[in-house]
This record gives structure tokens, C-alpha cells and sequence, in this order.
């Protein structure tokens, strides 16, 4: 039988403390009050998407507030405030807004470029350059930076 705690007198107690020195005691706490006893100390795990959150809401601000989804009519607030998207068309809506996030998060950069693992050979390595060189020349030309997209032809050349 469970009983009550004796500290509040409101929940029922699921921390049961006994001492032995100098004489027995026992108590019987719920979480809260055993936490304030300093007894036991609550782990607060915050999740990811709170941590996202979180981090919208501080590097927005205010902006995008006048912004919504023409497809899904997701508001850019409801996103602050969810951390979630509401469907693929929101990466367009907000598209000015999020490459500002990611940047912020990522140290000024607007795109991940992943990682090869050490022990990979030469050749994998290469691979993975190359595409990575042929994404950057795809959006050089797309932008028509075309100095930066010749620059880019030359890397390529030099790796081939």
C-alpha cells in the first residue's frame, strides 16, 4: 500500500529514504519534495526538438512573422513555436529565414558538405570531392557567379 508523502501531504510517495545512524528513520517523499530535501536530484532532459525550439525562437526574433505556407498554411510563428514544418513547401516559404538560421548554427555556413571517414582510400575520397566540386559548379551557375564557377571547373580538372 502506498502512502502519502509526509513532507506535502498531496502526492503519493515514491521515494522512500531510510537512515540508520544514529537511530532509524524513515521517509517517504514524493519526487518533488525529495528533490527539495535535496535527496534526489531530477534529471531534466531537454529534448532535441526543444533545443530547436528554443534556438528558432532566440535567432529569429521577430522576423518572418508576417510569413505563412501557400500550400499548408503553417505561419512562420507556428514553426517557431513547434520546431517543426508543416509540409515540404515551407522550405520555400521560409527559405530566406532558415538559410539564415542554418548559418548561424553552423558558423556562416548555408550548406553541409559531410564527412569521409579517415581510413577510406584515395579513390573514395576523390569520388566524394569530385561530386562535391560538381554540386559547387551547379550552384555557381545557377547564381551565374561565373567566376567562382570557373575557378571550380579548374579544381575539377586538376582532380580528374
Amino acid at each position: 500500500m502506498s502512502s502519502m508523502c509526509q513532507r506535502c501531504s498531496k502526492v503519493r510517495a515514491t521515494v522512500h529514504v531510510v537512515d540508520t545512524a544514529p537511530q532509524r528513520k524513515e521517509w517517504h517523499l514524493c519526487e518533488d519534495c525529495a528533490e527539495k530535501e535535496g535527496v534526489i536530484v531530477k534529471q531534466h532532459h531537454a529534448t532535441s526538438n526543444l533545443i530547436l525550439q528554443e534556438f528558432i525562437k532566440q535567432k529569429s526574433g521577430t522576423l518572418g512573422e508576417d510569413l505563412s505556407c501557400s500550400e499548408c498554411g503553417m505561419t512562420f510563428k507556428e514553426f517557431q513555436n513547434k520546431g517543426l514544418l508543416g509540409c515540404p513547401h515551407d522550405y520555400v516559404a521560409f527559405r530566406n529565414i532558415l538559410l539564415r538560421l542554418i548559418e548561424r548554427a553552423h558558423g556562416s555556413k548555408a550548406r553541409h558538405v559531410g564527412k569521409v571517414p579517415r581510413d577510406a582510400d584515395l579513390a573514395i575520397r576523390k569520388q566524394t570531392g569530385l561530386l562535391r566540386l560538381r554540386r559547387e559548379l551547379q550552384e555557381a551557375i545557377d547564381q551565374e557567379n561565373y567566376e567562382r564557377a570557373a575557378h571550380v571547373r579548374d579544381q575539377i580538372k586538376d582532380m580528374e
